[in-house]
């Protein structure tokens, strides 16, 4: 325990004991039974300082200046002792040490603490501690004997009962036993297990799906971990062929649609295994299971060989836009657990599906966002990583119809799973953090100190400009609290919330700054839109309540909306009163983005049925006619609008795990109120650096100010981890 800092634990010596374990703190070590148990220095330290103050509420401010005093950490470094701690104790459950939502760690198991050093008979002892009087009173010779005798019984009686209570916590925390496999101070998503077990692929990176950072392997358990892939596409879906000789994975963007890549575990070049084919994994050695696209960006399963014989539809989604984005077959080959997007898009929960296409299947796993799953090898249970709640765990249910129970807990998330040949699980655990930072000329500076801590797929905190530049809006979420609309002053930092209480899916702010439209959805309820004042002046009224999205403030006051007919999104048109709905265009559209500071253009993702085609991302006219595309040839390109309007910015090239990514700002001519594009899009950076006044920013993904110096980003800190998850 060298370099421990000075606190309560220099001052008291010998023994703690709780459950099986002993903690030392003259030796500096801790016991369970007569094995030591290894922990790192830190996360000793934060172990003693909590049993030193067990049964109470210690916050993660004391926690940190206590253990850190000189040091500036982040709350991630706590949380990884809190996890090395909870790995060493058995305490996947957190009935050890139990978290206070927002507040700090409580040591609830009962602790036999070492006897304090008072001198015999001494004044400054507590009452009840002191020496007893060497002769009992002559009127009572036994009367103080028997209450030793019985205040001894009572002690002991007091002890073995929370013992006992203790090891029956404990026995069913240590059902699961935690590995570590990989050790990055960033972050390993995305497991995949080679047949044998013996070789674990993964994404260095912070996404488990859409990740544009590189595919590594390592042999299992201590083999170093190695780089295969070296490009900046996005990647999701890993899994091994049936020998074990080949590494498959999903490929996607600059306009390269939906492709199925294989990489050597021993290295080299990847290689195109199928085209207009996602999250592929191996039925048998001839014949596939996979995702591919019908029309549009209606994504299904699929099965067929390599050569696309033998072709036969599993399931599709009814919606149009729906995606099935991957799927796993049972050992048995009869049935599939589904993985899958509605048509907002939002991640559903698991469907169990039958091989033969026979029926759509239902819903399995707890309701909410499913992003991963598996089977145990004799079929008998499903696995799942799902988020409910906001929180994201691992889930089992028996097959086919038992009730979801849920594995792991805490606040620590779990996301993807494989299984082992000898039954274990393999995921990725840690935490993930966001922050609004902006960029000006003075440099980087994080917008508010208060992060946001995200345990689940898809959370986004959707910063915007007010028409001057100086405030950003806002959503502010944690886990278990309201999605809450707030505002920051630039220059200050300041914030404050706007409409405190109200949770909001997606907002717009009206041109002049005095409304706000959002949408809300309870669940199992259609979702709905509401217009507030800013000023609070009167309570928010609620516009429509039909399963309407996406709102924006349109051309002369009008909501601009999404919604769904005869499978398929649109765009819609109403006033603020809820009056007056209409189509504002014929064609389709899948997702909105943003729309310009005039009102006149809508930037959107638009299905494409062409062949070879899936989806687009074009400039919408608001007061309707033909759609422009932004990018040629459905190039990913995420778009943003300066607030005033002058510049219409285009990410190029994405983030990742070792690149901001980049943009590029392109000037707006006033009179058509987009940039000077060719006819098809943009065909290349290069290309979009030649139009007159276009400006390069090193940052991907911004929310841009008033000129190209100054934006807002979020900024993601990530730590996760590969573990193996034994079960009893």
């Amino acid at each position: 325990m060298s370099g421990r800092q000075t606190h309560a634990a220099d001052t008291l010596s010998g023994q703690y004991r709780f459950g099986d374990f002993t903690l030392d703190l003259d030796g500096g070590f801790l016991r369970r039974g007569g094995d030591e148990v290894t922990l790192r220095p830190k996360s000793f330290e934060v172990l003693v300082y909590l049993v030193e103050r067990h049964g109470r509420l210690v916050t993660k401010t004391e926690l940190i200046e206590a253990i850190w005093p000189d040091a500036a950490v982040t709350d991630n470094s706590l949380a990884q002792c809190l996890l090395d701690i909870r790995r060493a104790l058995g305490d996947s459950s957190q009935q050890v040490i139990r978290t206070v939502a927002r507040r700090g760690y409580v040591f609830a198991a009962p602790v036999i603490a070492p006897p304090l050093g008072f001198p015999h008979g001494s004044a400054d002892a507590p009452e009840g501690l002191r020496a007893l009087p060497e002769r009992a009173s002559s009127s009572s010779p036994m009367r103080g004997r028997w209450k030793v005798v019985a205040t001894a019984l009572v002690a002991c009686a007091a002890v073995v009962g929370g013992m006992l209570a203790l090891r029956s916590a404990m026995r069913s925390a240590r059902e699961l036993t935690y590995t570590q496999l990989t050790d990055f101070t960033d972050s390993a998503v995305a497991p995949a297990l080679s047949p044998d077990g013996r070789m674990l692929a993964f994404i260095r990176g912070a996404r488990l799906f859409g990740n544009t950072d590189q595919i590594y392997v390592k042999m299992l358990p201590n083999g170093e971990a190695i780089q295969l892939t070296h490009d900046p596409l996005q990647k999701y879906g890993l899994a091994f062929s049936a020998d074990g000789s080949m590494i498959a994975y999903t490929s996607w963007g600059n306009g390269r649609g939906w492709n199925t890549f294989t990489t050597s575990p021993l290295g080299g070049e990847s290689r195109l295994l199928a085209a207009n084919a996602a999250g592929l994994t191996w039925l048998d050695e001839h014949h596939l299971l996979f995702s591919e696209i019908k029309a549009g960006m209606h994504m299904g399963i699929v099965t067929a060989t390599a050569n696309r014989s033998e072709h036969r539809e599993v399931y599709f989604p009814k919606h149009e836009r729906a995606m099935a984005h991957y799927s796993h077959a049972s050992p048995d080959r009869r049935w599939a657990l589904v993985i899958e997007m509605d048509h907002q898009p939002l991640w559903q929960p698991c469907r169990l599906v039958p091989l033969d296409g026979s029926s759509t299947g239902m819903e399995v796993g707890p309701r909410g966002y499913c992003t991963g799953a598996g089977w145990s090898h004799d079929g008998r249970w499903m696995y799942f990583t799902v988020a409910v709640d906001e929180k994201h765990h691992l889930w089992r249910q028996r097959f086919p119809d038992g009730e979801p129970e849920q594995m792991t807990f805490g606040a620590e998330a779990e996301d993807g799973v494989a299984v082992t040949p000898d039954g274990a699980l393999v995921t990725s655990i840690g935490t993930e953090r966001r922050a609004i930072w902006i960029h000006d000329r003075a440099g980087d500076r994080p917008l508010s100190s208060e992060g946001t801590v995200v345990n689940r797929i898809g959370s986004a905190s959707l910063p915007s400009f007010s028409s001057d530049g100086k405030r950003v809006h806002y959503l502010r979420e944690s886990a278990g609290s309201a999605r809450e609309l707030w505002r920051a002053d630039v220059e200050s930092g300041k914030s404050e919330p706007v409409l405190p209480g109200i949770t909001m899916g997606e907002y717009d702010i009206s041109p002049d700054g005095k409304e706000v439209v959002f949408s809300t959805q309870h669940p199992g309820q259609p979702s709905q839109l509401w217009v507030a004042p800013m000023d609070h002046r009167s309570p928010p009224r609620r516009i429509s309540s039909e399963g309407e999205n996406a709102p924006r403030f349109g051309p002369a006051g009008q909501v601009l909306f999404r919604f769904t007919d005869d499978n398929f999104n649109y765009v819609g048109r109403m006033n603020k009163d809820g009056s007056g709905r209409v189509k504002m265009v014929p064609y389709p559209i899948s997702t909105f983005l943003n729309i310009s500071p005039d009102r006149r253009w809508l930037l959107a993702i638009t299905p494409q049925f062409g062949a070879g085609k899936s989806s687009a991302w074009m400039a919408v006219p608001t007061g309707g006619g033909s759609p422009r595309p932004i990018c040629a040839n459905g190039r990913l390109c995420p778009c943003a609008w300066s607030p005033d309007g002058r510049f219409l910015y285009v990410s190029w090239q994405l983030s990742s795990r070792t690149s901001p990514g980049r943009s590029i700002a392109l000037p707006v001519n006033p009179e058509t109120g987009l940039p000077d594009l060719p006819a098809a899009g943009i065909q290349s950076a290069e290309e979009a650096l030649a139009i007159p006044g276009s400006r390069v920013v090193e940052q991907s993904g911004i929310v841009p100010g008033l000129d190209p110096t100054t934006y807002a980003y979020i900024k993601t800190t990530a730590q996760r981890n590969i573990f193996r998850i034994d079960l009893p």
